[in-house]
């Protein structure tokens, strides 16, 4: 089924997709990574989520102990279902066995939206963390509860992966009190990568081939039954029959996968015209990268707003006179009747927390499992290490102090990070190079101590394991809590800096100081030079001076 490819002009005869476009989810095969890792992220992109990190302890339950269900998003209450006998540590999205796992939502059709369904995506998330050890299992688990349970919300893309092997599925509803729902879910090869960002991307699946690919057994006949899909089972696409292809869901999300392509294959130029709405011929599921990528590698990859490419967002009119690569939402727009759109890229402003999971198939589950971590925007945080054999969670990465997205703390990282960043967006240009050393100066000590501390918890383990694991969760909290005090510190120097739109000077890393003890002279950068020529443009002769 081929794609229909929308115009401009036709861009937004559908509803608005805006309040559709949080997450995105970049997936590294062990064998396309530097380390032989595998290698997932994922960022909560809403505005009214609060940045922290969950914690799931480990347990037994009696049999027959009954569990509340609230729904991720919003806390609305949507019914109680059986607890498992035993449950397994979680931290964040990876679970005590290495397993993560990560979503962006897709929407889909509405009218496959069960309101009677109790198993929303976000507690499917984490109940399959509490109740898995490997992908495959979790898929099970996460299928097995829809179908008992009621899937709440719509369509959804998650990726499910554990030290040697990464999963995508896609799922929708069926509908208003029918039960259960409609997934596929497709192994990534090992040796490529790839990546999701709210819209539904498998398409034809290979339903022979049972080590790689997973289905409900009425995926082709639900949507036969309603009208979506009339082929033969050979061209039977996912995506097409359940979440069709709009001008919107490329630019805005499609978009993100293609930068994601672009940044570690050389097919970024083959598949820029699908993006544009040019070209009806998708991108594939994954690829195959031009080099080995690290983890690192996939923390700058999150902080990616289509830098030197043809939607760089910092080098146009929307960007202003300091090339903010932001652009405020909705994404879309109108003037004089004509509809108009912003780009939406990797990296944005509203995302509550994001994380880069590593998964280590060589190592001890305690020490192979490191969820790096950070609140707010991927591009103005500061990913820390999260070892997934953590039973505590870091005060600043908790409601501190009652800290939620309308209460401010300084002990909460969630607001420390907000603050600084939105000193930046305004003068991007200016400040991002300070934010920049700091964020990199942190993030290289933490990748140079990981051997180090990694070795004294492998050593602990053969003699006392509760100490190694004891070593791991202390050094996260630590590293969690210094990130946290040295962010608050740069925030206090970039007021001092760059107060009232000057600069102060600097030497040696201090602020100078003239001869006799008083602060020297300020550096006033004014605007750039091209913004002060489409000023004087737009402004005729108001402010020419007379000769």
């Amino acid at each position: 089924m081929k794609m229909k490819v929308l115009t401009l002009a036709a861009l937004f005869v559908v509803a608005t997709v805006s309040d559709a476009v949080a997450c995105t989810n970049l997936i590294v095969g062990r064998n396309a990574s530097a380390d032989g890792s595998t290698i997932v992220s994922y960022s909560a992109d809403s505005y009214g989520l609060f940045g922290e990190l969950y914690h799931y302890p480990a347990g037994m339950h009696k049999k027959g102990t009954l569990i509340d269900i609230h729904e991720w998003d919003t806390g609305k209450y949507l019914g109680q279902i059986e607890q498992a006998r035993q449950t397994y540590n979680v931290i964040g999205n990876m679970n005590e066995f290495q397993l993560t796992i990560g979503e962006t939502t897709f929407g889909g059709r509405p009218e496959l939206v069960d309101t009677t369904g109790i198993i929303d995506y976000g507690s499917l998330i984490y109940l399959g963390l509490q109740r898995s050890r490997t992908a495959r299992e979790a898929i099970k688990v996460m299928t097995d509860l829809v179908q008992e349970y009621g899937y709440y919300s719509s369509g959804e893309s998650f990726t499910i992966a554990d030290p040697n092997e990464v999963w995508i599925m896609e799922m929708i509803g069926k509908g208003p009190g029918v039960r259960g729902a409609v997934w596929v879910a497709v192994r990534v090869p090992d040796d490529c990568i790839a990546a999701h960002a709210n819209q539904s991307r498998i398409r034809q699946f290979d339903m022979k081939d049972k080590e790689n690919c997973m289905y409900s057994p009425d995926v082709i006949s639900f949507a036969r039954e309603k009208g979506y899909f009339n082929g033969v089972n050979k061209d039977f696409s996912f995506a097409d029959a359940y979440s069709p292809t709009d001008f919107g869901m490329l630019r805005y999300c499609e978009a993100r996968v293609w930068s994601f392509y672009n940044m570690f294959t050389d097919r970024g130029e083959e598949f820029l015209p699908y993006i544009e709405g040019k070209s009806d011929t998708p991108m594939p599921l994954f690829v195959k990268p031009n080099r080995k990528i690290s983890v690192q590698d996939i923390k700058n990859a999150m902080r990616d707003h289509y830098e030197g490419t043809p939607l760089d967002l910092s080098q146009d009119f929307g960007a202003g006179p300091y090339h903010a690569p932001y652009r405020l939402s909705p994404l879309d727009f109108e003037v004089n009747g004509q509809k108009y759109f912003n780009e939406r890229p990797i990296s944005t402003q509203q995302t509550g927390f994001v994380f880069v999971a590593q998964m280590r198939a060589d190592l001890p589950d305690a020490v192979g499992g490191v969820l790096w971590f950070g609140v707010d925007d991927a591009n103005m945080t500061v990913f820390t290490p999260v070892y997934c054999c953590a039973d505590r969670v870091p005060e600043c990465y908790t409601r501190v102090d009652g800290a939620d997205y309308i209460t401010f703390s300084w002990k909460s990282s969630f607001w420390v990070f907000n603050w600084v960043a939105n000193m930046v967006y305004p003068r991007y240009d200016l400040l991002i190079g300070d934010v920049r050393a700091t964020q990199t100066e942190i993030e290289t000590t933490f990748n140079q101590a990981q051997e180090g501390i990694e070795a004294a918890a492998l050593k602990l383990l053969e003699t006392d394991p509760a100490q190694a694991k004891a070593l791991l969760a202390n050094y996260t909290v630590m590293t969690a809590q210094s990130t946290h005090d040295a962010w608050r510190r740069l925030g206090e120097f970039l007021v001092v800096k760059y107060n009232d739109g000057v600069v102060k000077r600097m030497k040696d890393g201090k602020f100078e100081r003239n001869s006799i003890g008083q602060p020297a002279g300020v550096i006033r950068p004014g605007y750039p030079k091209e913004f002060l020529e489409e000023y004087v443009k737009q402004t005729g002769d108001r402010y020419k001076i007379p000769e």
